[in-house]
């Protein structure tokens, strides 16, 4: 059975906040091993919720971390289609993430 790992190492400034994210994993693409921003959800089955572990750079500009969690949420949606077939709850994922994309541009273009 084949393994694989992903790896986090957090430097923290001396108020706890994060000042570099580095990772690496087993079958990482690529030569990237730092970002500015992570999100991890996790089910705990025994509670019926996800757990979730969110962490940013505190360099991170609030139009990428906004980016960032459209992105992830537009994932999402290829993922419940991937993993369930909701066709439907894909496409209303995706119809959020473009208006909130829209939005985002809007905000960042000045109108």
């Amino acid at each position: 059975m084949k393994k694989s790992e992903v790896n986090f190492r957090i430097e923290l400034d001396d108020k706890n906040v994060p000042e570099t994210i580095q990772w690496d994993a087993t079958d990482k693409p690529g030569d990237m091993d730092h970002t500015k921003a992570i999100s991890i959800g996790i089910w705990d089955d025994a509670e019926k919720n996800t757990m979730r572990l969110d962490l940013w750079t505190k360099d991170m500009p609030m139009h990428e971390m906004k980016m960032f969690y459209i992105d992830a949420l537009g994932g999402m949606a290829q993922s419940i289609l991937a993993a369930t077939g909701d066709e439907n709850m894909s496409r209303r994922i995706n119809d959020l993430c473009n208006e909130l994309g829209k939005e985002l541009q809007n905000e960042i273009s000045g109108n």
